[in-house]
């Protein structure tokens, strides 16, 4: 088995990049949250493609009572200096220990999230309010980063989908406001960071999992499928106050519709240095369904779908069995003849 690529992390990382030559050069970075005692659940993201001439900007609000608050926007952006566009603002206080993001614009509130599988449809039947976040994002320092850029490229040639990628679970606090809905928020998530070239259409499929239980416990699961080759898998586990890298992933999945959404999810992430794995399940309490297309170079449309579940977590063996929390599966497809292709897994 090959060895992983050494990497490389610093303070500097946390900031902006110099903006690559590549056409499709982004940077971004995304942060999710769930309150456990409330379950409201948020993730962010702004992806910074200067070459392009926008930023990709999202604002997932998974309320309560079921219904989701979304906001996408392709704001134009002229260069790489800063994630602040659209009226979302990311702010690096500390670095590896504390950030802040803040956005103030309007959401599209839905009360069937999964009619987004019709984006043009659902932003004409759906109405628009008000939205507000605040949120600090602390984490526990250097050595609970997982990540950063490899110290010799590791991906082929249009299968690009990040030169430099890092995450790290957080804890966060501060306040959000729906229309007239408003939520203090003490909850727990995780946060990632990546440039470089990206594609959407670059994996075959992928499974994106985080979960988090408390201060003292998370991971990321990590499934990234090629169309030619068996991909990669891994993740971590952040127990006790120590980050355990792991290096093999196994899940299982069940769907459910005419669209195959998942719904529910086993899987186990195993540490060969540390001789431990750990189990757990999921079952997705929201789900809304995302899509990316773009011409390829005979001018056909290719078309990727992002599931974004969130989800509750459960851990089925060892010291932790019974502890439950909260996160995302993310479910990336390539769609052909109109199925993802990932079901099998």
């Amino acid at each position: 088995m090959t060895p992983p690529p050494k990497v490389r992390l610093l303070e500097s990382d946390e900031y902006m990049h110099p903006l690559g030559e590549e056409q499709n050069f982004n940077e971004s970075m995304y942060i999710n949250c769930f309150d456990h005692s409330s379950r409201l659940g948020i993730w962010l993201r702004m992806g910074n493609r200067a070459n392009e001439g926008y930023a990709e900007m999202t604002v997932c609000i998974y309320l309560p009572d079921g219904r989701v608050g979304f906001m996408f926007n392709r704001p134009k952006i002229s260069s790489n200096d800063a994630l602040d566009a659209a009226g979302l603002t990311w702010t690096m206080i500390t670095p590896f220990e504390h950030l802040r993001v803040t956005y103030a614009g309007k959401v599209l509130l839905l009360t069937n999230p999964e009619e987004m599988s019709d984006p043009r449809a659902a932003f004409k039947s759906n109405p628009f309010v008000d939205c507000e976040v605040n949120l600090d994002f602390r984490g526990n320092g250097r050595e609970s980063m997982f990540g950063g850029e490899p110290e010799t490229p590791h991906e082929r040639p249009g299968e690009e989908f990040a030169k430099g990628h890092y995450e790290q679970l957080v804890r966060g606090t501060g306040n959000v406001r729906v229309g007239s809905d408003e939520f203090g928020v003490s909850g727990f998530g995780l946060r990632d960071h990546s440039w470089g070239p990206r594609y959407w259409q670059a994996p075959w499929y992928y499974r994106w999992l985080t979960a988090n239980f408390g201060d003292d416990l998370g991971f990321m699961a990590s499934r990234v499928a090629r169309k030619d080759s068996a991909g990669v898998r891994g993740g971590f586990v952040w127990d006790s106050g120590t980050l355990h890298l792991c290096d093999d992933m196994k899940i299982s999945t069940v769907t459910r519709g005419d669209e195959h959404f998942h719904h529910t999810v086993q899987g186990t992430l195993s540490s060969k240095s540390a001789n431990r794995s750990w189990e757990f399940t999921g079952d997705v309490l929201n789900l809304i369904p995302l899509r990316n297309r773009r011409k390829d170079t005979n001018e056909n449309w290719l078309t990727t779908r992002i599931s974004e579940g969130m989800t509750q977590w459960r851990i089925t063996g060892g010291a932790h069995a019974g502890r439950v929390g909260y996160g995302m599966s993310e479910y990336l497809d390539q769609i052909v003849d109109a199925k993802p292709v990932g079901l099998a897994e």
